[in-house]
């Protein structure tokens, strides 16, 4: 018989919080890193995520989703992305996800209805290992496999959506921990300013923590006391720049724990 290896924390010694909630053996408590990239941020604030343009846009009611890519090789015989896992909220605000097969520029619809969008990745590939086009999740009517609505999309070679933004599961409370900002353009005397973002429902978007930094450097900070954020809470990171067009990218971390329920 070989030898059983245990946890130090089953030997009950100390093992540091976060490695035992990443590892599930704290009940009720999740993390989540989200992440994401501009690569092209204005000189008023914009989401930092990968479909560009200013601020995001979010679903107004649950809805079924669309999933389509911009190259036919996407599909389920093909030798790019076959299917893609999704993540989002459902109307309740409850955690759903899901495969879908995709079949190229034609769209494929979700099989759950989402209010909330948090991630996707490619699941399954062929020869390629990767996705051919840019893989994309929304509404409205598909053109050349791009939705009228976009709510996130997978650009090629990541294989991940990359959005930092997101929304606290119903019946959880969650803590951010940390964030980061990165600038990607080195062009001198630019300067790059971060916040984040948060959204009680029904609420308005108001500034959570800011930070300044010159073009071509990163901003890191640690929250000593996790700022708290109530579910259904959107949050999100967003840049500006001195000057229009600079890349930034934005990550953060997360703990949410499940509420107590009764007495």
């Amino acid at each position: 018989m070989g030898v059983v290896a245990y946890s130090i924390t089953q030997s009950g010694l100390y093992e540091p919080f976060e490695l035992q909630v990443s590892r599930g053996q704290i009940l009720g408590h999740e993390n989540q890193f989200q992440f994401g990239v501009n690569q092209s941020v204005g000189t008023s604030f914009s989401t930092i995520w990968n479909g560009g343009g200013t601020l995001y846009s979010y679903p107004a009611s649950a809805t079924v989703f669309k999933i389509s890519s911009s190259d036919a090789n996407d599909t389920s015989a093909g030798t790019g992305a076959r299917t893609i896992l999704i993540n989002g909220l459902d109307a309740n605000y409850a955690e759903v996800s899901e495969i879908v097969t995709l079949n190229g520029q034609t769209a494929v619809n979700t099989v759950n209805s989402y209010i909330r969008f948090h991630y996707m990745k490619v699941a399954t590939a062929g020869t390629g290992a990767t996705a051919a086009g840019i893989i994309y999740v929304g509404v409205g009517v598909v053109t050349a496999g791009v939705p009228a609505t976009v709510y996130g999309q997978i650009t090629v070679g990541y294989n991940t959506s990359t959005s930092a933004m997101w929304t606290v599961p119903a019946g959880y409370t969650a803590y951010l921990t940390s964030c980061t900002w990165t600038s990607g353009n080195t062009t001198a005397n630019i300067v790059i300013t971060g916040a984040i973002f948060s959204r009680a429902t029904n609420g308005v978007f108001t500034t959570e923590s800011t930070c300044k930094m010159l073009a071509g450097n990163s901003f890191d900070r640690h929250f000593d006391t996790p700022v708290v954020f109530a579910e259904k809470t959107d949050i999100e990171m967003r840049a500006a720049s001195t000057t229009a067009g600079s890349a930034v990218t934005g990550e953060f971390h997360i703990i949410y724990i499940k509420n107590d329920v009764g007495g």
